[in-house]
């Protein structure tokens, strides 16, 4: 497989979509470089690859602050020699209305999944250019795809960043640099913990996701198929939700 072998660092790889994908991609023979701000979480995720065989490396990462996001690069390669694919799929959400004027969670919506994209753009970009090859992989939603009440903005700042993503792979059309956006419908993860305010709501959209959530590992081999074609090969985009999803 072409991805034994390439250096992956990941964002939001303490839980969820991040942790399946460093499990699945150090499985895979790729050492892996993660960062989130829960680095007990990462240490012990470290800890796991190493025993099962894999090389693994973590670093604190927040990705509202660029410092952390040049850390998460410096580390792959002082770690590992070089950085290969650099997997955007920290996020956050406040479900609720436009009305609602949640003015607070829209912000956070914006810093993370809007200026935390383009902190990873800054900080690995250089690196791909200096290596002659590099891979963006970014984790949208298909909130932005179907777009529905109570999540306008986040809808919005996911739409943002797959115009950036279209934007910068226009722009680098010299062979160099790949980029991927991979938009998850449902999936069984901790997103929605911090998404709504109302216990009894939250409780129910926990239910929901449960219920019809596919595993996060669904997620990880589709980001594992696109880092694994052939470097004249890009996939742009890709949809994997739930069969039964609306």
């Amino acid at each position: 497989m072409a991805i034994h072998g390439k250096v992956v660092a990941i964002t939001g790889a303490s839980s969820g979509i991040g942790e399946a994908t460093a499990r699945h991609l150090a499985s895979l023979g790729a050492p892996v470089v993660v960062g989130a701000r829960r680095t007990d979480r990462l240490d012990r995720l470290v800890t796991e690859i190493e025993a099962g065989g894999g090389r693994a490396a973590a670093t604190r990462v927040d990705v509202t602050d660029p410092d952390g996001l040049r850390s998460l690069v410096t580390v792959a390669v002082e770690r590992f020699g070089r950085l290969d694919v650099l997997v955007g799929n920290a996020g956050t959400t406040r479900i609720s209305t436009i009305a609602d004027l949640d003015v607070e969670g829209w912000a956070a919506m914006v810093d993370v999944n809007v200026k935390g994209i383009l902190h990873g753009i800054a900080a690995a970009l250089p690196v791909f250019r200096r290596q002659g090859g590099g891979h963006l992989v970014t984790v949208v939603s298909t909130s932005g795809l179907k777009i529905v009440p109570t999540q306008a903005v986040y809808a919005g700042t996911k739409n943002a960043v797959r115009t950036l993503l279209e934007g910068l792979r226009q722009e680098s059309t010299d062979g160099v640099l790949r980029t991927t956006s991979i938009s998850p419908g449902y999936v069984r993860t901790e997103l929605v913990d911090n998404a709504v305010d109302d216990p009894a709501v939250r409780e129910e959209v926990r239910r929901n996701m449960a219920d019809l959530g596919i595993d996060p590992v669904a997620v990880a081999r589709a980001i594992a198929f696109a880092i694994d074609q052939p470097d004249d090969v890009e996939i742009g985009d890709l949809t994997i939700r739930p069969t039964r999803q609306g």
